[in-house]
């Protein structure tokens, strides 16, 4: 067979596995529009090629599409590329196993580069490999803090090898790669949450450490949604009030106050998986706001409510709390943020201040029918 034979028969496979997946699902989406780079090489083709790749991995390797589609992974490997890594590799593949190796990769332009990569076979109910699923973290600025690299990495492999036997019944839910792909997206945050927390630990300046607490706190709300959906019996759904409840304790109790007095009034909302991230920005941003405002600084009373309403479902945040000058730059990007998530719910937002007392409610259509 020729190169060109085997670039047609890896895209065709690329192909065909975008046409199993619609548009909008979650996890599709997350690895097309997701800055961490991944791919998906087919075993069942010559030497394993590349099938599909998303524009981070591009943008990492320096190489096009056009340059992937149909080659193995090995054109990253160059002179100094440890060979014991390499064997590992190779070794994983023929046993079709899970690996989490550092290795030193090449760009195209030839310059190095230090690549955290995960590789994951990819079952069929038959229980044959059809795919394997990589990500790749490049690392080369922190090459230096490897010991806190490897253990945040250690201390998300061990919580998503916690989670394993519970998420064996929920992948029959959804198509096998779809639920790969989620695994590895909530690895993934996991992750980047760790180099996070690290950096604002490490970082000197307030209006830096400030900056990346505020990444690290919409990251973390993302990651609980991610949890939320593996664990739950039926994946392909979201239920509102149990993350609303989740999250709201997560919140208060971080602050360490005990003048918050904190009342809920939560009904069960199941609504598509799909809706969930934008659902769960609206939840961190209404209260983080709360936060912002006084509830951070002076304790005060906040109440939320997830309930439906005839064929609508409302989330409703309010709050009294004595006012402090809240950071400017900050809550303009929460309202961006909130308003961003609802105009992608199609929800309607409606604010109400009366003296101390903040009142929020977000409504929207509740989704009655099965993904």
């Amino acid at each position: 067979m020729n190169d060109t034979q085997q670039t047609r028969l890896a895209r065709e496979a690329g192909q065909r596995l975008l046409a199993e997946h619609m548009s909008e699902d979650p996890f599709a989406a997350a690895f097309k529009a997701t800055r961490m780079p991944m791919l998906i090489t087919d075993p069942r083709q010559d030497d394993n090629p590349i099938i599909f790749c998303n524009n981070a991995f591009c943008q990492l390797s320096g190489y096009s599409e056009e340059e992937l589609i149909g080659r193995n992974c090995r054109l990253l490997q160059g002179t100094d590329t440890d060979p014991e890594a390499i064997a590992k590799i190779r070794q994983a593949i023929a046993a079709k196993a899970d690996l989490s190796i550092d290795i030193l990769n090449y760009r195209k332009d030839g310059s190095p580069f230090w690549n955290a990569l995960f590789v994951s076979p990819v079952r069929n109910e038959a229980g044959e490999v059809i795919y394997f699923f990589a990500s790749q973290l490049d690392f080369t600025n922190i090459k230096s803090k490897e010991a806190e690299l490897a253990r945040a990495r250690h201390i998300a492999e061990e919580e998503v090898a916690d989670r394993t036997a519970d998420l064996t019944n929920a992948l029959k839910a959804k198509t096998l790669l779809v639920h790969e792909v989620d695994h590895r997206v909530k690895n993934n945050l996991l992750t980047i949450a760790s180099i996070v927390k690290l950096q604002a630990r490490m970082s000197e300046d307030d209006t830096a450490r400030k900056t990346l607490r505020s990444v690290l706190n919409r990251v973390e709300a993302l990651s609980t949604v991610q949890r939320k959906l593996l664990n739950d019996d039926d994946v392909g759904h979201f239920d509102v009030a149990d993350f609303a409840q989740e999250l709201v304790h997560d919140l208060v109790s971080a602050l360490r106050r005990s003048d918050i007095r904190v009342t809920t009034d939560l009904h069960e909302v199941v609504v598509p998986a799909a809706k969930a991230s934008p659902i769960a920005l609206v939840v961190n941003e209404l209260i983080g706001d709360a936060v912002r405002r006084g509830l951070g600084d002076g304790g005060g009373e906040i109440h939320l409510e997830v309930r439906r309403l005839n064929g609508h479902f409302l989330i409703r945040v309010s709050d009294t709390v004595s006012p402090v000058e809240a950071d400017r730059e900050e809550q303009a990007f929460s309202a961006m943020m909130l308003e961003t998530s609802a105009r992608q719910l199609g929800a309607k937002i409606e604010k109400t201040v009366e003296g101390h007392r903040t009142d929020v409610r977000v409504t929207l259509l509740v989704d009655e029918h099965k993904d």
